[in-house]
């Protein structure tokens, strides 16, 4: 989650009116889903719980946000954008590289010490987490009176061009900045398989940065005799650049900078940035009173949806929206529905007990799992919890596994954490790789959810409840594993099933099979394969198993 610091003078500036750390702590963060951290001096410390709003990962943002909820501004803000003529000239065959970008101008631009912070800490949370680590965004931030329009976006051989980056008093080839520079290092993974590296630099040569790597010494270091500035955004996805490039230049704006549009000249097209058209969606009042249970009025619903910065037109049943360009968390009608209940106060809702009568009672099928789950202690195995995120690498290359069809997270906060797992046991390999230092032997199990892709759901997923089981010793081996699922499959008196030859590439071939009951396939048990072992740092044999438990209930039922 984006932790913030944030000057609280600079933030009453902005926001046009006074506001206490009390308001501020018992109702205003809760606007933008923070929580107050606490004070040093004039610094507020605030933990932003919205991971899918990086407009509000800065003063300016924030201070945005709580004037509509305070009422001091309704609707959708407004930003004054005029041409700059000035263009950026992308050279073919950066679509195979880091195909897009995207760029404003801001002039008239007073650099203070506030602003400055807020600027660099803005440009690091949207790069680290919305930008997935420089990956998907990186934005670079300029000087534009040291430029010379045009701007040229071009791909350099590793050797090709010199120039000093930040942080750095040498001229360095593109090559050297990824061996010998901090940020090369750090960042060098994002573009060490390709032949050729970005560059933005302009008509004289003067190189501005190699994103997503590092700005020039010279071009790159803004102060506070910057008046006017150039900002791009460069990334592999056209509308995560867009956003990015929108939630940095609205907080300039509300810095008082001039903005200034800047066209973008690709080999077969050319768009305009930023761009500040806003985006549209329908709700009606009968699904937001159902989901919300408020009750509201269409003239309620209106002031509410003002508050959190849309723009609203009701007609009959139907609300009509218009929201800003820089909001890309919109994706379903109850994401709307949200942001009413937030501008409404969630502590200003009155709980309701349902005039119901109904009995309470155990799902048949949890009884089923936790039967299951309290089975392994009596073969010395330890229960996991594990999480259901994880990411397609550990699911895929690590288990040795070519990639298949699997639940991904649209805006992760973390590569790590993008996707949901469609089986367990590389969360128990994780485990182990993590325990490396303790005592052998390690037997551990989990009765944990994953989640595959069903067309027939209504949400295109099912959520499947599975047994996984592993142990890492030295002696560790197929017959233990068979054991252990004897044990378990005959406590829940199974004992009619059969095992069958399988392959399996997580699996030794000719030391794993395929568990077969009633002819439905359930698990999979063997020993695991030693690449895998070598993909997940384990020195020692591991064997497992994992089990269906939700299709074997279906079976016993």
């Amino acid at each position: 989650m984006p932790k913030l610091d944030i000057s609280y003078k600079d933030l009453k500036q902005l926001f046009g009116r006074d506001i206490s750390i009390r308001e501020l702590e018992e109702e205003s963060l809760l606007f933008i889903k923070g929580e107050f951290d606490g004070i040093d001096n004039d610094t507020l410390k605030v933990d932003c719980k919205e991971t899918n709003r990086p407009d509000l990962w800065s003063t300016e943002g924030i201070a945005r946000q709580l004037k509509g909820n305070h009422g001091i501004e309704k609707g959708i803000p407004q930003f004054k954008l005029k041409p700059s003529g000035i263009k950026v000239k992308v050279e073919k065959g950066m679509e195979k590289i880091r195909p897009y970008i995207v760029a404003a101008v801001a002039r008239d631009i007073k650099i203070t010490e506030d602003l400055l912070i807020q600027m660099i800490q803005l440009q690091e949370k949207v790069c680290l987490t919305y930008g997935r680590k420089r990956r998907e965004a990186a934005i670079g931030i300029y000087d534009l009176d040291k430029l010379s329009p045009p701007i040229f976006y071009k791909a350099v051989a590793p050797d090709g061009i010199k120039f000093i980056p930040l942080e750095s008093d040498k001229l360095m080839t593109p090559r050297e900045i990824l061996q010998r520079h901090p940020k090369g290092i750090e960042y060098s993974h994002l573009l060490e398989s390709f032949q050729k590296y970005p560059i933005v630099m302009d008509s004289k040569n003067e190189v501005a940065s190699m994103p997503p790597v590092i700005n020039s010494d010279y071009t790159g270091k803004v102060t506070d005799k910057t008046k006017n500035l150039f900002i791009e955004v460069t990334g592999l996805d056209k509308g995560v650049v867009m956003t990015a490039l929108n939630v940095v230049v609205a907080a300039l704006s509300d810095r008082g900078a001039k903005l200034e549009s800047v066209e973008i000249d690709y080999p077969d097209a050319r768009v305009i940035s930023p761009n500040f058209t806003p985006k549209k969606a329908k709700i009606s009042i009968s699904y937001i009173n159902k989901i919300s249970g408020l009750n509201l009025k269409n003239s309620e619903i209106k002031i509410l949806l003002e508050k959190a910065r849309y723009n609203v037109k009701i007609t009959n049943n139907i609300v009509e929206l218009e929201y800003p360009s820089y909001r890309q968390d919109i994706m379903h009608p109850v994401d709307i529905v949200e942001d009413i209940i937030i501008a409404y106060g969630y502590n200003s809702i009155e709980p309701i007990i349902p005039e119901i009568s109904t009995v309470g009672d155990l799902d048949e099928f949890e009884v089923f799992a936790e039967k299951v789950r309290n089975l392994l202690p009596g073969v010395g195995a330890q229960e996991l919890l594990n999480f259901t995120l994880t990411n397609k690498d550990m699911l895929f290359k690590k288990m040795n596994l070519e990639e298949s069809e699997i639940v991904e997270i649209a805006n992760p906060v973390s590569a790590l954490w993008s996707s949901l797992r469609n089986w367990n046991i590389p969360s128990l390999l994780e485990f182990f790789t993590k325990n490396v230092s303790q005592e052998y032997p390690q037997q551990i199990y989990e009765v944990g959810d994953s989640v595959i892709i069903d067309q027939k759901a209504e949400t295109h997923t099912k959520t499947i409840k599975r047994l996984a089981w592993a142990e890492i010793n030295a002696d560790t081996n197929y017959t233990k594993a068979r054991q252990v699922l004897d044990y378990v499959l005959r406590s829940l008196g199974i004992s009619d099933y059969t095992v069958e030859d399988a392959e399996h590439n997580s699996f030794i071939s000719g030391r794993v099979g395929c568990v077969l009951i009633k002819g439905r396939k359930v698990a999979y048990i063997g020993e695991i394969h030693p690449q895998v072992l070598d993909n997940f740092n384990l020195k020692m044999p591991v064997s497992a198993f994992e089990l269906n438990l939700t299709d074997l209930y279906e079976i016993l039922e």
